[in-house]
């Protein structure tokens, strides 16, 4: 047998530079291409010495990029290989301690999405002889513990390489996760400091030219007659376009799918975008933040064909939006998440599942009737025409005439918004407005706040692919550090990091990077000097508003409650500072002239929007089961609790 020495970081990078993937694409092509785009690193002590040589010796055609924040480059990890549709990945590695445990927020993102990114960080000595080291957390009780165990828990796959020669276990492991349509997601493989620089006679045959084929699970064809015995007697069904529709490349089928039937369909977060939001049978965001169209329709469903779906809460409005007695079936490569719901499972990929249940449905001749496609019809004029042409045109009338969309106990804060900002820009008018003006083909990211909330309902996507929401894991920070990898995967697209204050505070640091390596993104934030949505949820559900406005703290106020001056933050002068063109809008006509004129800058851009609080849209035939006190002397929170109690009766329970 040929063996080669190298370190195990050495032997690590030279079978990444091999790893490859093959897959037929939307279009029936054969597609073949490396897997590991490259590298985001930041160096410490635990990665810098070991690690860092590898790199530099082994490196050949994957590209390395500086993160600035741990957790931060990480996301943008995560965001390429969202963009890229799960087939293109990059590494991350890290020093010890905190550094590390930077990454863990981002691996359990990946993985609360099934999103593959491979997290390398530095650890401990396997050696034990210099412990404790700089950065070690010690276990007394057990000194095989390190704070790297803690990946454990948001991985589908953990490793630690303590001799060299289980490079080559962990990483062929490692390869068979990322690449795994039902179950991939975040893999770390730890990497002791020691062990990094130890040496190893590695067979010549582990780094040859590996190609792992992303295969499409066909369905039995007991399941295809199982679920066709369902379907065939629907009158009023409902397709959920979820996140695997987009990850398998199902567009053209399942839209197929849905015109040769008739079946109108619903978008999750993560399957928004995969057919245009023109189509005569989309009826856009579906479940606690969707809209109208889709969730009357969920509510009168018989049948719910659920593709490529995790049926999270936000998806299920808490398992309420469907009737108890509506069967479901579920297309979904996962077993796990295809017998959610008490469904018909299809355990197989999108494309052939819904090829295969639609070749059997026409056989028998099934399709949705008349009266069915003109309620589908009238629900996208109320929703489309009527109420988000509505929403795109809201304006400020002042204290005496505006409604503000959330009108709740704390409306007060729209009034001082106002008065201590001078700004009266309402969320739905901008974010209509930015809908409009950007290109058809411009990505936009997402994550949390009350833009989700607003996006999955009001956002047209009128491109394939172009709408990057994270919402299975709702991570705050995770918008601007996406928009640099989605701007990785998608160089050629202009990108959009739609982000809230709360969100920008919180994490921002790959803004830097997007300017140093010359990737140009546009944050686009809007600035309402609170956690709006958490907000809403609280006030909404009886609490008194403590500590989600970003007003100044008033002496002698100990219980969160903040009432003075709203923070005005310069949002504009931080991205100045790391050299982004920037932009402060108060008025309409200034956002409008701040898009045009940010489309012809070459360098990454700051859209600081000040926006009123409770200007977002409000919820729609929805319904989020959240922990209400079940004792309270408030009469408000006693209403909540019982409204909780009330929809608990009519939700599904499994």
């Amino acid at each position: 047998m040929e063996t080669v020495r190298l370190t195990a970081s050495q032997a690590l990078v030279r079978f990444l530079e091999n790893q490859y993937v093959s897959y037929i694409d939307m279009d029936g092509n054969e597609v073949e291409h490396k897997f590991v785009k490259g590298v985001f690193m930041l160096p410490g002590h635990g990665n810098v010495v070991g690690f860092a040589n590898g790199i530099e010796q082994e490196l050949k055609d994957m590209i390395v990029y500086q993160g600035k924040n741990e957790q931060g480059m990480a996301l943008a990890a995560v965001g390429f290989a969202k963009q890229a549709r799960r087939k293109q990945i990059f590494a991350c590695t890290s020093s010890v301690g905190p550094g590390a445990c930077n990454m863990v927020t981002a691996a359990a993102t990946a993985t609360a999405n099934n999103i593959p990114v491979l997290i390398l960080p530095g650890d401990v000595y396997a050696s034990r002889q210099p412990d404790p080291v700089l950065q070690q957390m010690e276990q007394p009780q057990n000194l095989t513990i390190s704070a790297h165990d803690s990946f454990q828990a948001v991985t589908k796959y953990w490793g630690r390489v303590n001799r060299p020669e289980q490079v080559m276990t962990d990483m062929i492991a490692a390869m068979r996760v990322l690449t795994d349509t039902a179950n991939t997601g975040a893999v770390a493989i730890s990497l002791p400091q020691d062990v990094q620089a130890e040496a190893y006679d590695y067979p010549v045959d582990f780094f040859r030219k590996r190609v792992w084929r992303i295969e499409r699970r066909p369905a039995t064809k007991y399941a295809v007659s199982k679920a066709v015995e369902v379907i065939k007697n629907a009158k009023k069904p409902l397709l959920i376009c979820g996140g695997g529709v987009r990850y398998a490349e199902a567009h053209k089928v399942f839209k197929k799918f849905a015109e040769d039937f008739g079946i109108a369909f619903g978008e999750t977060q993560a399957g928004k975008s995969a057919i245009e939001w023109t189509h005569e049978l989309n009826l856009g965001g579906l479940g606690t933040t969707g809209g109208i169209a889709a969730n009357k329709l969920a509510h009168e469903a018989d049948v719910v064909i659920g593709v490529g779906t995790r049926y999270t809460d936000f998806t299920t409005a808490s398992k309420w939006l469907y009737r108890t007695d509506a069967q479901f079936v579920n297309i979904n490569p996962s077993d796990f998440q295809a017998f959610k719901m008490d469904a018909t499972p299809v355990v197989a990929d999108a494309n052939e599942a819904l090829t295969a249940i639609g070749e059997e449905l026409s056989k028998i001749g099934y399709h949705t009737d008349d009266a069915y496609a003109e309620e589908v019809k009238n629900l996208r004029k109320i929703w489309w025409d009527d109420e988000v042409a509505r929403l795109d045109e809201c304006v400020y009338t002042g204290k005496d005439s505006f409604v503000p969309e959330c009108l709740d106990a704390n409306r007060e804060c729209v009034e001082k918004y106002v008065e201590d900002t001078g700004c009266d820009l309402c969320q739905t008018t901008v974010l209509g407005t930015i809908n409009k003006m950007i290109d058809d083909d411009a990505i936009v990211c997402a994550a949390a706040g009350s833009l989700p909330g607003d996006m999955q309902g009001l956002w047209r996507a009128r491109t394939p692919n172009t709408y990057h929401m994270e919402y299975g894991y709702s991570c705050m920070g995770y918008e601007v550090a996406s928009a640099l990898g989605a701007k990785l995967a998608c160089p050629d697209q202009e990108v959009y990091a739609m982000c809230g204050d709360g969100s920008f505070d919180m994490l921002h640091s790959e803004l830097i990077t997007s300017v140093q390596i010359g990737k140009k993104i546009n944050v686009m934030l809007f600035d309402n000097a609170s956690y709006g949505c958490i907000n809403n949820l609280e006030v909404g559900q009886g609490n008194a508003s403590i500590c989600t406005e970003k007003n100044m703290l008033e002496e002698g106020v100990t219980n969160g409650i903040h009432k003075g001056k709203v923070i005005q933050i310069d949002y504009a002068a931080i991205g100045a500072a790391y050299g982004c063109k920037t932009y402060t809008v108060k008025t309409l006509d200034e956002l409008k002239a701040a898009i045009e004129d940010s489309k012809k800058q070459t360098v990454s851009t700051v859209i600081d929007m000040k926006v009123l609080p409770k200007t977002m849209s409000k919820g729609y035939e929805n319904w989020w089961r959240v922990g209400v006190a079940e004792v309270s002397t408030k009469p408000e929170v006693q209403a909540a609790r019982k409204a909780i109690e009330d929809h608990l009766y009519e939700s599904r329970h499994y």
